[in-house]
Formats: C-alpha cells, structure tokens, sequence
C-alpha cells in the first residue's frame, strides 16, 4: 500500500487503431512504473472515467481507480469507441469491436509500463467484450474480475427486450440527467444509494455521454451467451450486489461452476445493486476487488 497523504495523479493517453482514436485514463501513486497494472472495463452506458474516477464533493472513498492507486496498482480505464472522449463511428457498436478495443488498450498499456500482464476488471456489458478478450488473449490477464455480469435471464435484460426494436433503428440515443439516476433504483432500496453520489454520476454522465450507443444493448438482447467460462482459463472472482437487476446467484452460478481454474470466488456484497461501486457498499467492494488482484 502507498503512502495515504501522496496525492493521486491522473494521465490521459490515446490508442490509435486506424481511424478510431480510444481515450485511456490512468492514475497512479508516486511513480507509474514497476507497479502491478490494472485494466478497468466499463458497462453499456458510460465510459471509463465517468464510471471508476467519479468526483463526489464531500464523498472521496467513491472514486475506484483512486483507491486502488492508494493501493499500490497502476490503473487505466478504457473508453470503448462510440463511449466518452473516444472516437464515435457512426454505425451500431458490436461486442466484438469492443473486445478489439480492450486488446488494443491492453498492448498499449503493456507496452508503456513493460507489463507482461494486466489484471481486469470489467463491469456489466463490459463482462462480455472483457470476457471475449479473456478468452481469445488469456496469456495477458493476471487475474480477471467479472462485476455485475448479465446472463440472458436477468430481470433487466427482460425489461429491456420491448425496446430492441428502438435500439437496432438507430446506433445513438440520448439519456436525459434523470434518466441515468434511474440506474440507481430498480431492485435497489432507496438506503442503499448516497443522493449526492447520485446527483454526481447524472451530471457527470449527461455531461460527457451525449449520446448513448445501443449497439451493446441490441447484443445483450439477441447474442447471449457471448462468453464461455470453460475458456477463461485464469483466476476469476465474479462479484456483484445484493440487489443487482442483472446478476444473481441462481442465474450465474452454472457459469462460476464451469470456470476452470482453481483459484475463483464467488462474492456478493450487501447494501449494493448494479451500480455497487457508487453505492453504499462501495468500500466492501473496493476491499474484496483489490484482495483478489494482490494475492499471492
């Protein structure tokens, strides 16, 4: 662990992959090199800064790649093309080109810290092209933790299968600030969000995200399954909250049970839903997170 009074520092990076540039955002203690690396995928609906660096005046424990900085990682969070500062094409985004985009960030990170490996988190969607990419490149991956992962019973993609139809007619749409405080409710009880973390993601979020692409959720809604457990051959813990819409014990379990490397956990944390790491579970979260990754 780091000292707790050094400061954080943040660094932008660009990964250029032809005509699409990808945004990277990068905290560290200290200094950057000679320190484990982790890779932070994020979900469906905003990209990576917005997600794991959020600012929360009054509230500093909610910023993830903070906190794993503080414990001694260097940490980069991703922006898939048509996410954030990134590059957004114009057609529908596939899971596939998301996966592409992680590989690419990934060899960019390896190659500017001479990492042969990273540790990865992914979130939501981003289980699913951080799972492609586990499958196709598992030779890069320490340990791989899969957050909040949707299978095609969960009661959220179900809710959303009316609207597919909306989601193929156009790649973009656009969530409105109270759209994205919507994300905090669902199965959650209201005791388990924070109103002024709130309040911060929904600027945040309607701020950098001005349009939304559904390619993701046009995959969700008619690829599943998109990743095979019995094809991630390294370390897993898959973790998500007590009230998560998308991921539960009795709809991921056969997955968990079908991983093929000893070393895998299973973790559910209280007093969270889908939005864990901004909720009020957060700090169990962000503990079991980097246990897993600083393991022996």
């Amino acid at each position: 662990m780091q000292a707790e009074g050094q400061a954080v520092h943040g660094e932008s990076h660009w990964v250029v992959q032809g005509d699409i540039r990808l945004f990277v955002w990068e905290k560290y203690q200290g200094m950057p090199g000679g320190k484990p690396v982790v890779m932070l995928a994020h979900g469906s609906a905003t990209a990576g800064r917005e997600s794991f660096d959020l600012k929360v005046p009054g509230h500093p424990s909610y910023s993830l790649m903070d906190f794993l900085a503080r414990q001694g990682f260097d940490v980069f969070a991703l922006d898939v093309r048509g996410f954030g500062s990134s590059t957004h094409p114009e057609g529908h985004l596939s899971t596939e080109q998301a996966s592409a985009d992680l590989n690419a960030a990934v060899d960019y990170v390896r190659d500017l810290r001479g990492a042969a490996q990273v540790h990865l988190l992914a979130w939501s969607w981003g289980t699913q092209y951080g799972g492609m990419f586990v499958m196709a490149h598992p030779q890069k991956v320490v340990r791989y933790i899969s957050y909040a992962q949707m299978h095609a019973d969960s009661p959220d993609l179900l809710a959303r299968r009316p609207r597919l139809e909306t989601f193929k007619r156009s790649p973009y749409i656009r969530i409105t600030e109270s759209g994205w405080k919507l994300r905090f409710d669902s199965m959650t009880p209201p005791e388990a969000n924070e109103p002024a973390v709130v309040e911060a993601f929904a600027r945040s979020a309607a701020l950098v995200e001005t349009r939304s692409p559904t390619g993701p959720q046009v995959d969700l809604l008619t690829k599943l399954p998109m990743v095979d457990a019995a094809r991630l051959p390294v370390p897993v813990m898959m973790i998500h909250g007590q009230y998560d819409d998308v991921a539960d014990l009795a709809g991921l379990w056969p997955f968990f049970r079908e991983l093929p490397h000893p070393y895998k956990k299973y973790v559910v944390i209280p007093d969270a839903g889908h939005m864990m790491h901004l909720q009020k579970g957060h700090r169990q979260f962000q503990h079991e997170v980097a246990a897993f990754f600083a393991a022996p």
